[in-house]
């Protein structure tokens, strides 16, 4: 009778994953959509209008279309089922397009930055008015398109939708640089003609700086970072809920693109049968990934509870990292 449950089970599993993928794939096509449309408006102003701090925003969110794309297709990619080669899957790619966006932003800063100071020694005109009203567009589309990407980010654990929202918040930050300096010019061009450029600057250090901290958090993934404190207590709860399931001696976990997978050393009575022991543990992963949608697969090791046993949910062994245990 468990077994049409165990099936469903997976069905199911897929079918939250293919949800996910859904979701993170339209996300990134809005992401391009909206990011397009303001590197055009302010590309187009910055040059008619002689401002480098526009211009150099207009740059970034050019930037941010070709991030987005890197996104969308590494969703796509993602989402393919897994093969003799890939018997993980391909969830990896998801990460690795979050890391591709920080080199992005980082090369983009860089950049930014190089061009804006080439500009401050040289005679050029007032930038326009008109400058303003492209900045503060992008200021309030970014902040909800920011806003959507942490929220699906987080809700479906996606790497590279969070490393694109941080790369839209650091949009509202360098716009608000923008508008700063632009302003100061527009008030005092005799005094602030090159603030301007320098606005054009610390935008480029805007996008550097969060460019090196998505690849940071995304290098963490592909390094096998162990989850949250929280996320490895979820494991542990959940593997417990099972009769027969003594305690938790170790527990691993390593991501790959938006799921997570499980090796678990199950303890259990010493004196049970191999087929009783087996049988738990294949009931204890089938619980987790019915209790925990971000969870792909559970290796169940199992191990003859010792008296007294004090499981813990961490990645630790309780006689320390690297010494053997007993089972």
């Amino acid at each position: 009778m468990a077994l049409p449950r165990r099936a469903k089970s997976s069905r199911g599993l897929l079918l939250r994953s293919s949800t996910k993928f859904r979701i993170g794939k339209r996300v990134a096509l809005a992401s391009i959509a909206v990011s397009g449309i303001l590197a055009a408006l302010k590309i187009t102003l910055g040059i008619f209008g002689h401002s480098a701090s526009v211009l150099a925003d207009g740059f970034e969110s050019a930037g941010d279309v070709v991030a987005a794309t890197a996104v969308f297709f590494g969703f796509a990619i993602a989402s393919r089922p897994a093969d003799e080669e890939h018997p993980y899957g391909h969830g990896r790619y998801e990460t690795l397009t979050g890391l591709v966006v920080g080199m992005i932003l980082f090369v983009a800063g860089i950049s930014i930055c190089f061009r804006s100071l080439q500009g401050v020694d040289r005679v050029h005109d007032v930038p326009a008015f008109y400058g303003i009203w492209a900045l503060l567009v992008s200021m309030v589309s970014k902040a909800v398109m920011s806003a959507v990407k942490f929220h699906y980010g987080k809700k479906i654990r996606s790497a590279a939708l969070t490393a694109d929202a941080w790369n839209d918040f650091v949009d509202i930050l360098s716009a608000l640089t923008a508008l700063t300096a632009l302003g100061l010019t527009l008030l005092d061009p005799g005094r602030f003609l090159a603030a301007d450029h320098y606005g054009g600057f610390a935008v480029g250090l805007f996008v550097i700086f969060t460019g090196m901290r998505v690849a940071k958090d995304t290098s963490a993934r592909l390094t096998d970072e162990m989850p949250d404190d929280e996320m490895m207590s979820a494991i542990r709860e959940a593997s417990l809920t099972v009769p027969g399931a003594v305690g938790v001696e170790k527990c691993f976990a390593r991501n790959v693109g938006l799921l997570y997978y499980v090796d678990l050393h199950l303890e259990v009575d010493p004196d049970l049968t191999v087929r009783r022991s087996h049988d738990i543990a294949t009931e204890v992963r089938f619980a987790i990934r019915r209790k925990l949608d971000w969870v792909a697969d559970v290796l169940v090791h199992v191990e003859p509870a010792p008296e007294n046993s004090q499981p813990v949910a961490s990645g630790r062994s309780k006689t320390g990292p690297g010494e053997p245990h007993d089972g």
